[in-house]
Order: structure tokens, then sequence, then C-alpha cells
């Protein structure tokens, strides 16, 4: 893993109602160079995104507390924020046909390496495309 400092436009929000998880998601990105934002819910990781212009990827989990799950905030995520690149995560491999185009899902378990891997891809994609 990088030890890179942060760079400006370089925030990842991390969304995951299991805190362990979210914390270890967060531990890893940040040492990968990322700063993190983290939010137990959609609902809350919606308010991030309308106070904060930093953001530019989102890696949540799909089954979370709430009044949407994963990939509900997906899905608005892409209608409102079309450049901000989304990683899916979920236990549940079914849910890996139903992520939004252009949005890359993540099996847990999953490995550091692996978050980070697909983490840069979508934001390096998203940047090509000029999104």
């Amino acid at each position: 893993m990088d030890a890179r400092p942060p760079q400006p436009h370089n925030a990842v929000l991390v969304v995951e109602d299991e805190p362990f998880t979210r914390i270890m998601a967060a531990e890893t990105l940040s040492k990968s160079g990322f700063a993190v934002i983290e939010a137990s819910c959609a609902d809350e990781a919606l308010r991030i995104l309308e106070a904060q212009a930093d953001v530019c990827a989102v890696f949540t989990d799909v089954k979370m507390p709430g009044s949407l799950d994963g990939l509900d905030l997906a899905q608005r995520i892409g209608e409102r924020w079309p450049s901000i690149a989304i990683v899916v995560t979920s236990a549940s491999p079914c849910y890996a046909g139903s992520v939004p185009q252009g949005s890359r899902f993540l099996s847990k378990p999953y490995v550091g390496p692996e978050l980070i891997r697909h983490i840069r891809e979508v934001t390096q994609s998203s940047r090509k495309n000029g999104s």
C-alpha cells in the first residue's frame, strides 16, 4: 500500500453501517493516499455529498438501515453527481448485476489491495471520460 498524503479532490466516501468494516475500509484507503469521509447510512452519505464538492468516489455497502439501501444510493449519485465514481459491495453476489451502469461491484469479503484497485480504476475511468 502507498503511504502518499491525500491529494485535493481525492476524497472517497465510505458508506457502511458495520463500524469495524467501515473503519477498516477507511483506514485502507487513507493509507493509500485517499482522503476518507465516513457515513453509516445512505441518508447521511447524501447529506455529506450535498455539502462536499471534493468527493471523487463512493464505496457503499448494499444493505444498510435508513430510507435507502446502497443500490438506491448509487442510483441517486449517478443521477445527481455523475462525475463521482461508485463501487458497491455486498456479501451477496446476487447484487452484482444490479449496480448502476458505470459502477463496479466488489464482493465481500475483500482484501485491501482489491479495494484500492477498484477505487483507483473507477476514479481513473471517471476522469478519462471527462465526468
